[in-house]
């Protein structure tokens, strides 16, 4: 028996005797529907309808804002939602979508900058569904695992004339 025979008899591919059928040059082109999709990010708006609903504007006092904003995102066709927060005591304050390719993110809804460059981000926050609150990632670079993000609170500073603060009256 030839050493090719008793590897097949052992389960072993027979590489000498196997059929090129399969090979490249047999094989026409493909000529049917384009298969390929452009590969997608995965979504995070059911994460981040969760941190709205159960942590940020959790309650019935926060009803009508928190509707808003949850139809807000069902329509825009955008797979990556973060929360902008006041500060470090996560206060939320705006909906931002983040363009993958540029990583700046525009304002869907809500108060703060219209669009906000990564160089102007302060601290970064990841959601724990389980533990129903946002904890501080150790790093300064956007990416898809982000789910809230702080500012510098010098942006904060109303750039549009006010009302001029009325002077107390001495008694």
């Amino acid at each position: 028996m030839s050493p090719g025979r008793m590897a097949n008899q052992n389960g072993e591919k027979d590489w000498e005797n196997a059929s090129t059928a399969s090979s490249p040059a047999s094989i026409p082109e493909y000529t049917g529907p384009k298969l390929y999709k452009e590969p997608s990010f995965k979504s995070n708006k059911f994460i981040i309808h969760n941190a709205i609903s159960r942590c940020c504007l959790a309650g019935k006092v926060n009803q009508p804002q928190k509707n808003k904003i949850v139809e807000e995102m069902e329509k825009c066709q955008a797979n990556h939602f973060l929360i902008l927060f006041r500060d470090s005591s996560c206060q939320f304050r705006a909906i931002y979508t983040m363009n993958p390719e540029t990583e700046e993110m525009v304002r869907l809804t809500g108060i703060g900058p219209r669009v906000i460059s990564p160089a102007m981000v302060e601290s970064i926050y990841k959601y724990s569904s389980d533990r129903k609150q946002f904890t501080t990632i150790p790093s300064k670079t956007m990416s898809m695992s982000v789910d809230a993000f702080t500012i510098p609170g010098h942006l904060w500073q109303s750039k549009r004339p006010g009302t001029p603060k009325k002077l107390g009256t001495p008694k």
